[in-house]
């Protein structure tokens, strides 16, 4: 078995499957991990806010940004965790496969980071795709594994420290030196001794006298430069080719973002439809008012009523959680203004609830931050027209900095909580 394992690291060697190289690739993935995972968790407190929590209305276009980067980092973790994968895979085969108690906890540690990260970027994606081909709550497991991920994070970084502090800066022992030797194969054994300090066969380390002088040449024609180009290019070409679904520059090339800046009813595009929330009947009623209810008081509005308040039109994009986003301009009354009618408290904060009768945002809270931002409305207009029933007609409610599924349509109801 020894001399079977022995031989598999063999054939598997290559110069960029060494430590140094692990060691650039993961802090390039543990950065966007870290990333998505700070960007994750202000979305989910913006979704289920603590009750001491308030959140910045300013930037207006502050979710677009965050949202948008947690996509794009989650989007480029799939080469990076395949590069680091392609890295350490010869250490699948280090014989004995555990040494002990501590070794068999940082290789268990290692395959549930790996099969964890796996699943979290994999649901990630599909989301943005919103298509859901498991028996599980997205939202709920998303975030329960962002933790999990986060710790074992942790764990790895702690188990692979010195490896980690050896070999993070360019001047690392070995860093380039080796890298030239083997791919001219031409390195001695005493060489790759004293370029790599390790005689032990096995794992990501110590591999180099596996290879370094058996190892034809066509075997290591692969450069550490060669491989970083590679996976530089595969990482810039899946998000340069979805990032625009966000940022406006890059609209030009997005090919496999699922919403497209432009497309949809009024320019804009559409999440969630009216038919899906089964509200068009409701929502095209000649009755439809919008009830306002503060401190035991309500006060119904007709659409014309609403009409007939001032009005305000804002610029304010559309930030969906699947990280698509739109600038659009709204007009319609600002809800401090309908909060003033009703003489409801400054610090008072509001229930938004929607026409639609089921759906984990038929009823959503907007924090008083948002109440008395001039820049929140209820939006009667999109884009110099009466509103688009896919976009809320009669009613919905548009305020700076929210993610989409809080922007309520086909509102139906206001209440002071």
């Amino acid at each position: 078995m020894r001399r079977l394992m022995y031989e598999a690291q063999r054939a598997l060697a290559s110069p960029v499957r060494n430590p140094r190289m692990a060691t650039v690739i993961g802090r390039l993935l543990g950065a966007a991990f870290l990333i998505c995972f700070g960007t994750g968790l202000y979305s989910h407190f913006l979704q289920e806010p603590l009750d001491w929590m308030r959140f910045a209305t300013r930037p207006e276009f502050l979710y677009q940004v965050t949202q948008g980067t947690h996509i794009v980092a989650g989007i480029a973790c799939f080469p990076l965790l395949l590069a680091k994968l392609y890295i350490v895979f010869p250490a699948l085969f280090a014989f004995p496969p555990v040494r002990g108690l501590v070794h068999f906890l940082e290789r268990a540690s290692i395959a549930l980071f790996v099969g964890a990260s796996l699943v979290q970027i994999t649901i990630g994606l599909l989301n943005t795709y919103q298509w859901y081909p498991w028996p599980f709550p997205f939202r709920q497991v998303h975030f329960a594994l962002g933790w999990v991920l986060i710790g074992l994070l942790v764990i790895h970084i702690g188990v692979k420290l010195p490896v980690i502090t050896r070999y993070w800066s360019k001047d690392s022992p070995g860093s380039d030196h080796l890298e030239d030797a083997v791919s001219n194969n031409r390195a001695s054994n005493a060489e790759a001794v004293r370029l790599w300090g390790s005689t032990r066969p096995g794992g990501v380390t110590g591999r180099v006298l596996d290879y370094i002088d058996a190892t034809p040449r066509s075997r290591t024609r692969v450069s550490r430069r060669g491989f970083l180009v590679t996976i530089g290019v595969a990482t810039t070409a899946v998000v340069g080719l979805t990032a625009g679904q966000t940022f406006t520059p890059l609209n030009a090339v997005n090919l496999f973002g699922p919403r497209k800046k432009g497309v949809g009813q009024q320019g804009v595009p559409v999440n969630r439809t009216s038919e899906q929330a089964k509200v068009a009947d409701a929502a095209m009623a000649a009755g439809w008012t919008l009830t306002v209810a503060v401190a035991g008081t309500e006060r119904s509005f007709t659409r014309s009523e609403l009409l007939a308040l001032p009005q305000t039109e804002v610029q304010l994009p559309i930030a969906c959680v699947e990280g698509w986003s739109q600038m659009a301009y709204w007009r319609g009354v600002r809800l401090s203004d309908l909060a003033d009618l009703m003489s409801a408290d400054p610090d008072t904060s509001f229930r938004l609830i929607s026409l639609e009768e089921r759906g984990s945002f038929s009823k959503t809270e907007m924090g008083r931050e948002y109440v008395r931002d001039p820049l929140t409305l209820v939006a009667l207009e999109l884009n110099g027209e009466t509103l688009d029933l896919e976009h809320g007609y009669p009613a919905r409610m548009i305020a700076p900095g929210r993610p989409g599924v809080l922007q309520t349509k086909w509102l139906s109801r206001i209440e002071a909580i």
